[in-house]
């Protein structure tokens, strides 16, 4: 019999690999960005070469504008007052929002190839008429210059955060929406989740020098801003801040092979560093009255990244940061914003969810907006499977409390809905929560008592290792 079975999965093994026919598009952007900390307002250029991998002639463009969402009567703001059970750090805020408290992009120029282009925005959406059609296979330059302002901080971006934190600088960019076989992916921001092209990022950041910055890629020449001072404890360092010689300094980061740049600036960050698997960099940021807690927690990112490369793939970069910043716990590519405060059981935790989503939103990044279960729910499994190998004694059923919210919603009549309703459709935040979340989880909980512990950790290296960097959907999960 098990001849048998290996003759019929082999056929199975060579069709979960990426087909010829598969494409995808791919960014590089090198941006320049000049910050009034005073205003909190900031010029950006942007310059951007898109290559179309598609088959489709593109007469159109679509950029995210993020920012924009920050303002009363945008669709954000609308939709969080009319939910039956609003997110608790949004609610009717942005609806109060004062005219130096809201966020927003003003194009002050776009163009293809040097010829200026015409473009609509509405809302958190901008689409551009293309001058010339841009051909499969050509790669066309765009360039923008744009005005913003950072609004105060609501939802995972902005200035201010409720801890101290001066900018959380995440979705604050024109950013290239995604175009693939569905067509584009123009999706307005109403505080969900993000898809978004592969490429590389070139980043130079300008602000008073007395501010520090940690986020997404690596830092051109870090020598000329840390040096290693006192050792903590065994592995981890203190890192001393070196000012520039000038009232502004400018931050050169370079990232390869993700699809955001996130980053965060604060006068008063402290920064830790330790080694990781492979001689990754763990950076953290922090300010001073959480050292109790950030001081302990690089050990258990170091244990964290090492069970992580086991069962789920090996992390691909060479560093990633914990900054404090944002509202809650958020992860983009090489990084994670969250907030400090909390015991070190409760930072260990949300670090590892917002760690986890690195294999899965930041590597893999399936459509989250169209499958957050792909990422929510696998990044959950992963989360609770770590956390439990971590524990003196683990427990035996690792995915608990997955059961117990389902079981939760399942009680609640009227309330369940399909688990492939697309993240920004969603009637309820909770039933969004729990399918995304607890009933993803559920699916590789329950996938692995059938297949076996065994196929199923195997099943998941090669899911990673087939289409990291590859946007999979979920038939391509299936396939594999």
């Amino acid at each position: 019999m098990k001849k048998v079975v290996i003759a019929l999965l082999g056929p199975i093994m060579l069709i979960s690999q990426p087909q010829p026919h598969y494409w995808q598009q791919h960014v590089d952007y090198t941006m320049h960005i000049q910050m009034d900390v005073k205003k909190h307002q900031f010029t950006g250029k942007q310059t951007l070469l898109y290559t179309n991998n598609s088959p489709d002639t593109l007469r159109e463009v679509f950029y995210h504008l993020y920012f924009n969402a920050f303002q009363p009567g945008s669709m954000m703001d609308v939709r969080s007052q009319n939910l039956p059970d609003p997110d608790g750090r949004v609610k009717d805020r942005i609806s109060k929002l004062k005219k130096d408290e809201v966020g927003y992009h003003k194009i002050v120029s776009l163009r293809q190839n040097g010829q200026a282009l015409n473009y609509q925005v509405e809302q958190t959406v901008l689409k551009a008429f293309l001058q010339k059609p841009l051909a499969p296979g050509a790669t066309d330059t765009f360039y923008m210059e744009f005005e913003s302002q950072v609004p105060i901080q609501i939802r995972r971006s902005g200035r201010d955060n409720e801890e101290g934190i001066d900018y959380t600088m995440t979705q604050w960019y024109p950013k290239m929406a995604e175009y693939d076989d569905k067509g584009w992916h123009p999706d307005p921001y109403v505080a969900r989740e993000y898809y978004a092209p592969f490429g590389r990022f070139a980043v130079n950041i300008t602000l008073p020098s007395s501010y520090k910055v940690g986020g997404t890629g690596y830092l051109a020449q870090a020598e000329n801003y840390w040096q290693k001072a006192d050792t903590l404890s065994e592995g981890l360092w203190a890192m001393n801040y070196l000012p520039g010689a000038t009232q502004e300094r400018t931050w050169h980061f370079v990232a390869d092979s993700v699809h955001d740049f996130a980053w965060a600036a604060d006068e008063d960050y402290l920064r830790t560093m330790r080694r990781g698997p492979n001689n990754m960099e763990l950076n953290f940021y922090y300010l001073e009255g959480y050292a109790e807690t950030w001081e302990k927690l690089p050990r258990y990112t170091k244990v964290f990244f090492e069970e992580m490369n086991q069962r789920f793939g090996v992390y691909p970069y060479g560093q990633f940061s914990v900054i404090q910043g944002g509202d809650g716990g958020m992860e983009y590519p090489m990084c994670t914003m969250l907030k400090g405060t909390g015991k070190l059981n409760g930072l260990i935790g949300v670090t590892v969810h917002e760690g986890a989503h690195n294999w899965f939103y930041g590597v893999l990044a399936s459509n989250e907006t169209q499958y957050p279960w792909m990422d929510e729910g696998f990044t959950s499994f992963a989360e609770d499977e770590v956390i439990n190998q971590m524990r003196k004694e683990p427990q035996a059923n690792a995915h608990k409390r997955a059961y117990l919210n389902h079981n939760f919603l399942m009680s609640k009549e009227g309330e369940a809905e399909p688990l492939a309703t697309p993240a920004d459709y969603y009637a309820r935040n909770r039933t969004y929560g729990i399918n995304s979340y607890s009933r993803g989880q559920i699916f590789l909980a329950q996938l692995r008592y059938i297949m076996g512990a065994e196929a199923f950790n195997q099943g998941m290296l090669n899911y990673f290792e087939y289409w990291k960097f590859k946007h999979p959907a979920p038939h391509d999960f299936i396939t594999v």
